[in-house]
């Protein structure tokens, strides 16, 4: 039988608006120390033995343990580090207020992801309240996942023993419209990369436009190369090496709903890139590597006209990688695919790189939290591949252990976006779901763990 002590909501919100309220912007280094210190101050606070962990010139980890003395432990990847809040003029409320109204918290960082590491220690600490805690437990808090998780895999080999597992629970996890929980089984990769073209050694008139290159049209046409109008790539052999779905995975793909019609018009579109339905959008999403241009600049760019042919152009791409496919071997090929079509004077450095993973659906882990996951919500959905990014290959791959997403992000809290918030009810709910993991599978029978 599964615990059910009763949460205390009102200490979780008061630890989430804390959180809020302490800008930790890892883009600019704003408040990154002093949110450290606040995050280890408040697992301390909560009963859940915290320090400051180091390796190198990296945000510090926070890192939190309760040591039960159980066969089994749990360890909670969360980050403490958040998106920049502009534009500023967009906000209904301060993005650094923490205002609770109508039932959310809203704030920069309120669901991704302050919210859901509020709503992780508060499951924990009802749990030792009430002598129920059933395995060990363990927390991982960065200051740096906003901003690629460069230095992550130095600290998972530095504090590898410390960090030792039997299961991850990742950052978040996505609620759908109907408020069902969609727990996912893993993530995307990524490689990051400034692509730049240099043209006269100053920005000059554009009368000499007929007799001079502009560095502008010069990387449009590199771009151009790597993928169609689709967003398709185009580089050969890009797909070397990715790991096709499994025939188990692909029936569970097929069995996701996706609604197609919410998602267009949450994020303003008519159609999907390609015309899409539903069932093209869900195998897409989990499938295709991409080749997003997240930012593009050269010349003028503010009010007003100005007759002037730069003398930089400067584009910043994300290209999401499916399973098998490594960061640095996809940088290589981005390289020569620029060099054999003729691009070899368009320079590129690469930012940070991330290799996807998923984890198997028959992990004991995975059924647990599945079960955690239809007690505190009613039911839920299964999803193998999240079209985001984040260390996942390296936890899973260094520590041994599955990494599942579970938790209470709406899919329409404006994460990465002005006024973003996060559901109290939902958070309330996926306290429970931790509770439910936490007194349950660390006394898992092997039969009970292998049956959904």
């Amino acid at each position: 039988m599964a615990p059910n002590p009763q949460i205390n909501t009102k200490r979780m919100v008061a630890a989430l608006t804390r959180m809020v309220r302490q800008p930790s912007v890892s883009a600019t280094g704003q408040g990154i120390p002093e949110c450290a210190a606040l995050t280890r101050d408040i697992l301390e606070e909560n009963g859940i033995g915290a320090r400051l962990l180091s390796a190198g010139d990296v945000a510090p980890l926070v890192y939190g343990e309760i040591d039960m003395g159980r066969p089994r432990t749990v360890l909670f990847y969360n980050h403490y580090d958040v998106q920049p809040a502009e534009p500023l003029d967009l906000w209904e409320h301060p993005p650094f207020g923490g205002v609770v109204s109508d039932g959310k918290v809203y704030g920069r960082g309120a669901t991704d992801d302050k919210g859901e590491l509020a709503a992780r220690i508060e499951a924990v600490r009802t749990l030792a309240d009430a002598g129920k805690l059933g395995c060990n437990v363990k927390f991982a808090v960065e200051g740096n996942e906003e901003n690629g998780s460069v230095g992550m895999s130095r600290y998972l080999n530095k504090y590898k023993g410390l960090l030792g597992c039997d299961g991850i629970v990742w950052e978040f996890g996505y609620v759908n419209d109907a408020d069902v929980p969609i727990v996912g089984l893993g993530m995307k990769g990524m490689l990051y990369a400034t692509l730049g073209a240099r043209g006269p050694g100053r920005d000059i008139h554009s009368g000499m436009a007929p007799i001079v290159q502009s560095p502008a049209w010069r990387l449009v046409s590199a771009l151009a190369s790597l993928a169609g109008p689709d967003g398709r790539i185009k580089i050969p052999d890009w797909y070397e090496g990715a790991q096709p779905l499994t025939p188990r995975e692909r029936e569970m793909l097929e069995a996701m709903p996706l609604d197609a019609d919410s998602l267009k018009k949450d994020m303003g579109i008519t159609e999907f890139v390609l015309g899409q339905d539903e069932a093209g959008a869900r195998q897409d999403l989990a499938e295709v590597a991409t080749c997003n241009i997240a930012g593009i600049w050269s010349g003028h760019t503010g009010e007003g006209t100005k007759t002037v042919l730069p003398s930089v152009a400067t584009a910043k791409l994300d290209l999401r990688l499916v399973p098998g496919m490594d960061p640095q071997a996809q940088a290589g090929r981005l390289r020569r695919h620029l060099d054999k079509s003729g691009f070899a004077d368009v320079s590129m450095q690469v930012e940070h790189g991330q290799r996807g993973i998923r984890a198997s659906p028959s992990h004991p882990f995975v059924r647990a939290v599945i079960r955690a996951a239809d007690a505190a919500f009613g039911s839920h959905l299964l999803n193998i591949m999240y079209p985001e990014t984040g260390p996942i290959w390296q936890f899973s791959t260094i520590l041994g252990a599955p990494c599942v997403l579970v938790g209470g992000s709406h899919v329409h809290s404006r994460m990465h976006s002005p006024n973003e918030f996060a559901r109290i009810d939902l958070l309330e709910k996926t306290a429970r779901a931790i509770i439910h993991v936490l007194g349950t599978f660390g006394t898992d029978s092997p039969q009970e763990a292998d049956s959904v």
